[in-house]
């Protein structure tokens, strides 16, 4: 059989992609990933009691908002990073300032507070348990934003996976903020930041094997 022949036969059927397919897969992922993640917290942990009265003190909300913040560029990263030949873009900075912004107020009320209250500040009541906690509330997103990926063709397998770490390490941590006691900023730099790490560092080393195309 002839090349052009054999090229005109299997273009025959082809036809354009959707433009946002990518969001509707990762669209996806999130539809699993986000009650599945509720449902972990509820059972495994408990959401907090008294959330109507710790919703009036600020530092909840940046305990909540920045993750929130992680989560939704990590989407936006891994939607586009999963059409060929598409960059990241301006939406990794929604990756780097939530972190900027935590390791400052961290670090400003670190040296803020009296010697004698810094130790608390950063190790809480939870330190042991909280990283390990996001990253598990958040593998039910991770393993979805994955497979979501894999149907997709990313060409920054390694990007690609990272992101979608991102982005389910971002939406574990906003939902175990609905049951963590922790309010101080240096706890939150530190294990929060370590929490949605987690996912992070695990989804860039599955996208060098599972992205692969």
């Amino acid at each position: 059989m002839k090349t052009d022949r054999l090229i005109d036969l299997l273009a025959s059927d082809a036809a354009p992609v959707a433009r946002n397919v990518a969001s509707r897969r990762m669209g996806l992922a999130l539809l699993l990933g986000l009650p599945l993640a509720a449902l972990i917290v509820a059972t495994e942990y408990g959401f907090r009691d008294d959330l109507m009265q710790v919703a009036a003190q600020p530092m909840f909300w940046v305990k909540l908002g920045l993750p929130l913040v992680v989560a939704i560029a990590g989407f936006v990263v891994a939607t586009r990073l999963g059409r060929p030949g598409v960059r990241a873009g301006l939406p990794v900075a929604g990756l780097l300032l939530p972190l900027a912004f935590a390791w400052g107020l961290g670090l400003f009320a670190w040296f803020d507070a009296p010697a004698a209250e810094r130790a608390s500040l950063l190790w809480g009541q939870t330190w042991r348990s909280c990283a390990f906690s996001i990253g598990l509330i958040a593998f039910p997103a991770f393993a979805a934003a994955l497979a979501a990926l894999r149907s997709l063709a990313p060409t920054k397998p390694v990007a690609a996976g990272a992101a979608a770490g991102a982005f389910a390490g971002g939406l574990g941590a906003a939902v175990y903020a609905l049951h963590c006691p922790e309010l101080a900023a240096p706890f939150i730099a530190v294990w929060y930041v370590l929490g949605v790490a987690l996912p992070v560092v695990a989804g860039a080393v599955a996208g060098r094997f599972l992205l692969k195309w």
